[in-house]
């Protein structure tokens, strides 16, 4: 015991010849973790690995080179001694010059290797890097992981950036153990089954948010459609027939009008394909049969849909906000006044339009609120607190409730300005009259999902009935608990 204590818990470079390594309390015995490569992940790697309490061994082919660049706890070694004593080694070495690695092949026969490399680009055809692996080393138990994991990420551990580490190889023990170590390290270890999946692995750092292109194009086509057709009524239609310049309303008002058009619409694209899908149900009679390739990425895009939705929303309150700060507001409430007092008119105010605007500003900021919640709910750390029921009620039942305030909101601001000659320049219908067509179709067909006989029916076909089965049974009572979310898939 006295022993024990004595000894010093990091030894210097010069205590015990090669062998130097952090001694912490939770390392276990056994041979240490060994790095081939001294580059910047191999840095990063090594530092976490020390700092999770493993004796880590590092093969260099210049060990004096890079001998400054890692932490005191970490031995540098030549490759072939790295290679000799670990028994798990990281193979952090670019592709390319994995064949320098052959000379390493008896010492690293029945170890296992975990191979961190990525390629240039996205690679469709194959073969994976860590299939050139296995071949050139055949006798070695190959891993492929922990190539999504940045160095910054290494560096400054779970903490920040991601977490999950997706793993691969055919050997099950080999994976167990690289599993163990990525648990031990804090982070997430995701197992992808068989070595066939590297090649998926090996694609991921290179997907640039593959599942937004479609709502970030549909948002951006919707905002160019809105903002153009606002231009061609309130910006260049005064021009042409007024000969008015108001091309200063471009940078704010017609924006403002657009931002909500696009939320809205967006919005009501978040709910459409849940109620197609519960159509599709109800006129095949079954539950069993695929829904078509569009309608499934639609489903599964939702969310992506639903962010862009409270984006524009979020953007509109703020550009509102910002109107009475313009100077163009500030003439326009100076010239107002000027001519009331001009006309010796001593009140200006009209009822109707006071409570208009009071109902519009205030179904306005519910909408917004509930699409805040809407939008941390559906982050994971926010999802993983709640249940599912608490889930489909926020995303499903709130969510509606979101979009009639919403559409409310959208009538307000509405009024009875679609009856006024006044508003069909071009003979083209104002804006809000094209906003409204999705969200109250989807608001009426959610409706007639509520119907009795619709829902009951809805209800058998979710729960294995199938017309063509002839299958006979009858719902309890307990299977009717209300607002059921009939158009959740």
């Amino acid at each position: 015991m006295p022993d024990d204590m004595a000894r010093p818990l990091v030894r210097g470079r010069g205590e015990g010849g090669a062998s130097r390594h952090l001694e912490a309390l939770m390392s276990e015995p056994g041979a240490p973790i060994g790095i081939l490569g001294t580059g910047d992940f191999s840095r990063s790697l090594a530092r976490r690995l020390v700092a999770s309490g493993y004796r880590v061994v590092v093969g260099s082919r210049n060990p004096k080179r890079s001998l400054a660049l890692f932490p005191q706890d970490a031995e540098l070694t030549s490759q072939m001694e790295a290679a000799t004593q670990a028994d798990l080694v990281f193979v952090a070495v670019f592709p390319e010059h994995h064949s320098t690695l052959l000379q390493l092949k008896p010492a690293l026969a029945g170890k296992t290797l975990v191979d961190v490399s990525n390629g240039l680009q996205i690679n469709r055809g194959g073969p994976s890097n860590a299939h050139q692996l296995a071949d050139l080393f055949p006798e070695s138990f190959v891993v492929k992981g922990f190539n999504t994991i940045s160095a910054w990420n290494l560096q400054v551990g779970p903490r920040d950036g991601s977490r999950q580490v997706f793993l691969c190889s055919d050997h099950p023990n080999a994976k167990n153990s690289v599993t163990q170590l990525c648990r031990r390290m804090g982070f997430v270890p995701v197992d992808m089954g068989h070595l066939s999946s590297s090649l998926e692995i090996e694609n991921l750092p290179f997907y640039l948010f593959p599942s937004w292109r479609v709502p970030i194009v549909c948002t951006l086509s919707l905002f160019i459609f809105f903002y153009l057709y606002n231009f061609l009524r309130d910006v260049l239609h005064p021009f042409i027939k007024k000969e008015k310049s108001v091309f200063y309303k471009m940078p704010i008002d017609t924006v403002n009008v657009t931002l909500p058009s696009v939320a809205l619409v967006m919005l009501a694209l978040v709910y459409l394909p849940g109620l197609c899908a519960a159509y599709l149900q109800l006129w095949w009679c079954t539950k069993y049969n695929r829904f078509p390739s569009w309608l499934d990425r639609w489903l599964t895009r939702r969310k992506q849909f639903g962010l862009c939705s409270f984006l524009c929303a979020a953007l509109h309150a703020i550009y509102s906000l910002c109107l009475p700060m313009r100077k163009s507001a500030r003439y326009k409430l100076l010239n107002a006044a000027f001519k009331q007092v001009k006309a010796g008119v001593e009140d200006s105010w009209v009822d109707e339009d006071v409570w208009r605007m009071e109902l519009y500003l205030s179904v306005g900021i519910m909408a917004l609120g509930l699409l805040s919640l809407l939008a941390v709910t559906s982050l994971p750390s926010v999802a993983n607190a709640v249940n599912w029921r608490e889930f489909s009620f926020i995303q499903s039942t709130l969510g509606y409730c979101a979009l009639s305030m919403a559409t409310l909101h959208t009538l307000l601001f509405g009024w009875n300005r679609a009856f006024s000659p006044d508003q069909y320049p071009f003979h083209l219908p104002p804006t809000f009259v094209l906003v409204l067509i999705f969200p109250l179709a989807v608001l009426l067909g959610r409706l007639a999902l509520f119907l009795p006989c619709v829902a009951l029916r809805l209800r058998q076909i979710r729960r294995g009935w199938e017309r063509s089965q002839h299958i006979h049974f009858t719902l309890t009572d307990g299977d009717c608990n209300g607002l059921e979310d009939v158009s959740d898939v």
